[in-house]
Order: C-alpha cells, then structure tokens, then sequence
C-alpha cells in the first residue's frame, strides 16, 4: 500500500480510501466486515463513512456495523484513520440536520455512539451550509477539538469559493480550518478543476475524490453489457447516452494498452497532484482487491494525453472561460 499525508497535516493516509455507503443497504453487516478486515491487511488505514448512511432503511446503519466491526478489539481502532460526516437530517425535528452548533454538538455525540470509540478522526461537513456562519461552525468544530471528540475538520461537496470562506475564517480564528475536502471528480466529471482544485492547492487541502468510476460508467460498462453482465439504470443511463462514444473510445484504448477500464480510471485520479485518496465503495471482496490493482498502474503521458482527449478537462479559471 502506498500512503501520504492528508493535506497540510502530519496526518498519514493510504492512497485509497474505503467508502462504506453499501454497508447494510447493498452489504450485509458479515460480507462488510470481511471488507474491513481485508482493507486493513492491504493497507487501507482510511475508512469514510455518514451518520445518513443506511437511509433510506435506517439512518445510521453503516456507522453502527463499523463500530460493531472496530468493537471486535484486535488493533483495528488503532490501526484505522475514521472519517465520517454529518449535515443530513437525522430526524424530524428542526434542528436534526444542517451545522448549527446544535446540531453539530448532537451528531458527534451519537457518532460516536454508533461508531463505539471515543473520538473522530476526520469530522466532515457533507454539504455547506449557506444559512450558518462561519463563526458558529468554527466555534463548534474547536470545542470537540478541545473536548478530544475530534482530530480534524473536513468538507464534502464544496465550491471552491466555500473552501476560501472556511479557511479565512477559521486563519482568522487561529484555527487549523479544513484537512480535506470530498468532491465527485473522475474522468467523466472534471468541473473541480475549474475552481475546487485551485483551492484545494492554494490551502493545503486533501482532496478525497468520491464516484471514482462514475456510477460504474469507467468500469468497462459498454463491454458488460454486451457480456449480458450489466444493466445500467436511472441518471447512469442518462450518462451513458450522453457519453457513449467517448466511454466506447475509452473502452477501445483500456483493451489496446491491456488494462482494465476501471483500473485505469482510478490510476488517472492517482496521478492527478492534488488527489489524495480516491473513495472506493466495494459491495463485495471482489470489488475491494479489484480497485487496489491500481496502484500498480503507472500510466505513461501519451495515455494520459489520450485520456484528456477523450474526456477533456478545464483549465483553472477565470482562464478556462476569459483570458
């Protein structure tokens, strides 16, 4: 396993990141807990994870079988870097979602009760929060930090104009601010690059980039569904209408360079420099040892080149779009 710092931090992490989103919808709590066992044996020391995660069955699930998987003793806690998020309503009261004070104070506490340990390694914000200041989440974010709930402060899904306000605000307040941020970026889906990106670089950010495979679109789709293999639904399928021709070139040039599709799509996101972990959601064993033969991949510049033509990227802006 290759590993690398989170960010600015001090903070060591492997260059994949487990998601645990199928975890007790599409996983049972056995099949996930094999999952976690391996990923510690490859190496895998980071584990993202949601209070929300188990909706719409159960809100909280997937933090409850990570903690009844850490509970098992054996070095696991030790061993694993825990990241989860809060901000999606957790019930049906008022002041049950979002990051006010109240409710960040809330979450952890039953965060940590699901997950069975005494602190949170990486506590992100899984959207922003337009109606909260700055100030508040800051405020709240430093007493768990004081309390030893929390190590460090993340983000998920931010423009990269919100990764300037936090950080401002938090240098304003002498506070170390966010260590990461999680955003969708594959091959498909480049829009960081405009502005999120940027950001992320200037402020020392780790970016945790989710949907590596974009919905399984990068993960050899088209030849799947000639095997009879695949069927591809709802907004997946609008994709790949969209993007047939540039997946079937893309498909074309995994088979003349001998690598898998999806190995190749989580190598590109591994070369890219602001990566740090892309989030890979196995829902099976296979799945996991699949996405770790990419780092085996070191993928040459007239690949790469071929892969921006297919799918072409943007400059930073305001160049992408003025001058």
């Amino acid at each position: 396993m290759e590993f690398t710092r989170l960010g600015r931090t001090g903070l060591t992490v492997s260059r994949l990141c487990l998601g645990t989103m199928n975890f007790g919808v599409h996983t049972e709590e056995a099949d996930a807990h094999r999952i976690m066992d391996t990923a510690s044996e490859l190496g895998i020391n980071l584990f993202d994870t949601a209070d929300i995660y188990g909706w719409p069955a159960q809100r909280g699930l997937t933090e409850t079988i990570i903690g009844n998987w850490l509970a098992q003793g054996g070095g696991r806690r030790e061993r694993t870097v825990i990241a989860t998020k809060l901000y999606m309503d957790m019930g049906d009261g008022p002041n049950e979602g979002r990051l006010s004070a109240l409710h960040i104070r809330r979450a952890v506490d039953a965060s940590l009760k699901r997950l069975q340990t005494d602190h949170i390694d990486l506590y992100q914000m899984h959207h922003v929060d337009r109606d909260t200041p700055w100030e508040e989440i800051w405020q709240a974010m430093e007493v768990l930090v004081a309390q030893g709930k929390i190590v460090y402060v993340g983000s998920s899904n931010f423009a990269g104009w919100h990764l300037a306000q936090a950080q401002e605000t938090a240098r304003a307040r002498n506070f170390l601010g966010l260590a990461s941020e999680q955003s969708l970026y594959n091959l498909l889906e480049r829009k960081l690059e405009l502005e999120v990106i940027p950001a992320v670089q200037r402020y020392g950010i780790g970016l945790m980039p989710w949907s590596p495979l974009h919905s399984g679109l990068l993960g050899g789709v088209l030849r799947k569904e000639r095997e009879g293999v695949r069927r591809t639904v709802a907004r997946a399928a609008a994709a790949l209408a969209a993007k047939r021709d540039a997946i079937q070139a893309y498909e074309d040039l995994a088979a003349e360079i001998g690598h898998e599709p999806g190995d190749i799509a989580l190598a590109w996101l591994l070369a890219q420099p602001a990566v740090t972990a892309p989030v890979v959601g196995p829902r099976t064993l296979d799945h996991l040892r699949t996405s770790v033969r990419a780092l085996e991949l070191t993928l040459e510049p007239k690949v790469l080149t071929r892969l921006d033509e297919i799918f072409p990227g943007y400059r930073p802006a305001p160049e992408e779009y003025a001058w």
